[in-house]
């Protein structure tokens, strides 16, 4: 069984603010944060995808150099 990682009081609170700004920007409706929140994941994925994508094709026409440390 896997340990879950510490998290701290300050992690925490972070997340719990952040909530707090997010029903807030939605007027208190939670339904409503939960839409604007599926609809802003949908959309980053669909970004982290394209980006996947530009990558590969630039890496596989020799355009994209490799990290070599």
């Amino acid at each position: 069984m896997a340990s879950r990682p510490s998290v701290s009081t300050e992690d925490i609170d972070t997340l719990e603010g952040a909530v707090d700004e997010a029903i807030a920007a939605c007027g208190g409706d939670l339904r409503a944060t939960i839409r604007a929140l599926i609809v802003a994941n949908d959309y980053l994925e669909n970004e982290a995808s394209e980006l996947m994508k530009a990558v590969s094709r630039a890496y596989v026409r020799g355009r994209f150099n490799t990290y070599s440390g």
